[in-house]
Formats: structure tokens, C-alpha cells, sequence
């Protein structure tokens, strides 16, 4: 079997390296891709860096891939050579407890993470059960479509789960590349848009992205003047904020939902929760069902994340692109593998 081309950190934090690895015999039930371009994610910088937890190197990054079908096995459904499909965070998941038979996979006990235990998409190809493969539509451009299947999905859920109404007035905290996906999202919606960013320089961009105005994330007192406001708060970011202050731009019976992965503790007085009704929630990626129907909102509503293109060639660079926060709002590698 050829071995499959990757770039893999070898160490904590190390600059990644090419590495040939063998994927062992194709899963009955899996299909080979041939990977055309895959989205890099803060998210494959803290599997290179360890950040959440020890990962196990090497690691080929890579979570967000677009391609062709080459391979598919026997017990593959729905799937065939020649097809455009992607892949995000998760890439297999039991098909048989009680999350997987109610069409919510992203909760399985037993769910594959695509770059956890196995390689990812910074490769030439890549593997992945038929249900995670999902085919691209036709209105969206596969180029721009990788981000889609991972921080898309991610922006997307919450609108879904907490039946977020277009009468709804909606905060995002954080203009970055979940952010503007989720500024999108909600003006699509119907809502009434508030970004919330700690960037002066981003307050103009979000207006054009698509929000009605703009708050500061860290000025207390400016977010004291919006209290009251809002029917849900999106929070995209992963830092530490000033949680008492957003959570009283909420209306009574309003919630901050989280979507960012925050390390370190939230300090929250609850006497804003209890007085008025309100609720934290939270919700990772989402299952393959809510990835179509994001994807078809998407091709409907001429949505696609804003990107810039490195050649996959260029990972390290484009890793440090996105670590220093220069990125404006996902970065794409494009597969050049000869």
C-alpha cells in the first residue's frame, strides 16, 4: 500500500515536518480521501502545543478537509469515488447507542476525533467513516468550504439547539474565525446583531460582516450601557472576560451560550443569573445532520467564511499566521503533495 504524505509536529510545539505514514487496510465502512484543501483551526494548535491535554506526537494536524472520494469500502452507504465531501472535527462515531440512533453523533460516548488517536488532514489523504463524509453542495466554493465543517458547524449548533428566533436580538462576543461565521449566521437568521470585540480595529469590519453595531468586550462601563439588551450572547473566544459585565447585557430570560474553549475558570456572580431567569449553556460541534443543514443555510444564503490561502507546503507559516492573530478569519491550506 502507498503511504500516505503528511506534516506532522513531532513534539510539543515543534515545527511540523513531513512524515510518510501507513493507514493500515480501509474500514468496511470507511471511504479514502483525497484531500484538496483543509482549514487550520486554533484548534490543531492546541493539539501541537498540548494545550488542552498531552497529545501523543507525532501528530498530523488538520481538521477541516475538502476533497474527492478515491476509495470506498464495502459497506460504505451513499457514498462514491469521484464525490467532493468533508470532514470536521469528529470522523466516526458507533452508529448504534442511544446519541447515534437519535441523529445526535457529536454526543457519542465512543466518537473519533480526527486528529485524537489517529492523523489528520494536513496530508494527501485521509480517512473517515461514510456518515462524517459529507457531500459538498453544488453553491458552495470547495476552496472556501473547509472552515465550514468544523467553525461553521460550531457558530451554527447553537442557533439550532436554543431555537433562536429572527425577533431575537443577538450578542457575539469575539470577531475572529468563529465570530464572523456566527455574525453571518445570525443576520441570515433575521436577528438584530451586536458584535462584541476587544479590537478597535475590527468594530468596522464587524458592521460589514453584517452587525447592526458594536460594543466593547473589556470596557465594563461601555458594556453597562447595553444592559439589559439582549436575548442570547454568543461567546466565541476562549479568554477570560468580564463575565459579570456581559451577562447583564442580557434580558430577563436570557443566556450566554459558550462556543470558545475557556481554560481557565469562569468567575460569575450568580445573583445576575437568579434574578433574572438567566442560563449558561455550551455546545461543542455538531452532528453530521446540523453540518448538511448548515452547509445547505450556507449555499442558500451565499454565506462562506472569510479565508486566506497558504499552500500546505507553507504550514509552519501558515500556523504562525494564525497564532500571532493576523489571520482575517480562517486560514486554508491548499494541498500541493507531489
Amino acid at each position: 500500500m502507498t503511504p500516505f504524505r503528511g506534516w506532522a509536529a513531532p513534539s510539543k510545539a515543534a515545527p511540523l515536518e513531513r512524515l510518510n505514514f501507513d493507514p493500515g487496510p480501509l474500514d468496511a465502512e470507511d471511504v479514502e480521501i483525497a484531500v484538496e484543501y483543509c482549514g487550520v483551526c486554533h484548534s490543531d494548535l492546541a493539539m501541537v502545543d498540548s494545550e488542552w491535554f498531552p497529545t501523543t506526537y507525532p501528530v498530523v494536524p488538520g481538521h477541516e478537509v475538502v476533497g474527492t472520494i478515491v476509495a470506498v469500502g464495502p459497506n460504505a452507504k451513499g457514498r462514491s469515488v469521484g464525490q467532493r465531501v468533508g470532514v470536521g472535527w469528529h470522523s466516526r462515531s458507533c452508529q448504534h447507542c442511544q446519541f447515534c440512533v437519535g441523529g445526535e453523533q457529536h454526543l457519542c460516548g465512543t466518537r473519533q476525533p480526527t486528529i485524537i488517536g489517529r492523523h489528520g488532514g494536513f496530508a494527501d489523504k485521509l480517512r473517515a467513516h461514510w456518515s462524517w463524509a459529507l457531500p459538498i453542495p453544488a453553491g458552495l466554493d470547495p476552496a472556501a468550504a473547509g472552515p465550514l465543517m468544523c467553525g461553521g458547524g460550531t457558530a451554527f449548533l447553537p442557533f439550532v439547539i436554543h431555537d433562536i428566533k429572527p425577533t431575537d436580538r443577538v450578542g457575539v462576543v469575539g470577531i475572529g474565525g468563529l465570530g464572523h461565521l456566527a455574525v453571518k449566521f445570525a443576520k441570515a437568521w433575521g436577528c438584530e446583531v451586536t458584535a462584541f470585540t476587544s479590537s478597535p480595529s475590527k468594530r468596522e469590519e464587524a458592521l460589514l460582516l453584517g452587525a447592526h453595531r458594536t460594543v466593547s468586550s473589556v470596557d465594563v462601563k461601555e458594556l453597562k450601557a447595553h444592559a439589559g439588551q439582549l436575548d442570547f450572547l454568543l461567546v466565541t473566544v476562549g479568554a477570560s472576560l468580564e463575565w459579570d459585565a456581559l451577562m447583564g447585557t442580557l434580558a430577563p430570560k436570557g443566556r450566554l451560550h459558550l462556543v470558545g474553549v475557556v481554560t481557565e475558570a469562569m468567575k460569575l456572580r450568580t445573583n445576575g443569573l437568579l434574578s433574572w431567569q438567566r442560563s449558561i449553556s455550551a455546545s461543542p460541534t455538531p452532528s453530521p445532520v446540523t453540518l448538511m443543514k448548515m452547509m445547505e443555510f450556507c449555499a442558500r444564503h451565499g454565506i462562506a467564511p472569510q479565508v486566506e490561502h497558504f499552500p500546505m507546503s507553507q504550514v509552519n507559516e501558515a500556523l504562525e499566521h494564525l497564532r500571532s492573530g493576523k489571520a482575517r478569519y480562517r486560514v486554508v491550506l491548499d494541498a500541493d503533495f507531489v
